[in-house]
């Protein structure tokens, strides 16, 4: 094998890969503003279940048809962990839904109907001093 083709090779897997998984984390929420009154950083992450189902569940027909989320993440269910949502500044969320992809099977499995999506959820943010 020539070398000039195991390289491209590796830089089209390289590719590839870098492809697939940019599209893989969602910003549900970020905000960035400077203040110099900030008391503490609270952030936290969480798995969660980002599965979705069919809108017309009909086996090999669901391949084809939208998918809806079973669980509606909201990114203010996380930051109200970090406190009142009036006192928090530079706010960020993030869904991170790289497991989908190995978790895509149960798609084929269910004829299109159902996919499980193990995701995680991440959020951080700082607390205003008064």
């Amino acid at each position: 094998m020539n070398r000039n083709t195991s390289f491209r090779s590796w830089l089209s897997i390289v590719s590839m890969i870098s492809v697939l998984l940019t599209g893989c984390v969602k910003d549900l929420v970020r905000d960035d503003v400077t203040s110099a009154k900030t008391g503490t950083h609270c952030s936290g992450s969480e798995g969660i279940d980002d599965s979705s189902i069919a809108v017309l569940p009909v086996p090999i027909v669901a391949f084809f048809v939208p998918h809806f989320d079973l669980h509606e993440i909201k990114a203010d269910q996380y930051l109200r962990r970090c406190g009142d949502s009036t006192t928090l500044i530079n706010r960020r969320v993030t869904v991170n839904r790289i497991g989908c992809m190995p978790a895509g099977l149960t798609r084929i499995v269910t004829l299109g109907i159902w996919q499980w999506c193990p995701a995680t959820v991440s959020w951080e943010a700082d607390v205003k001093t008064s």
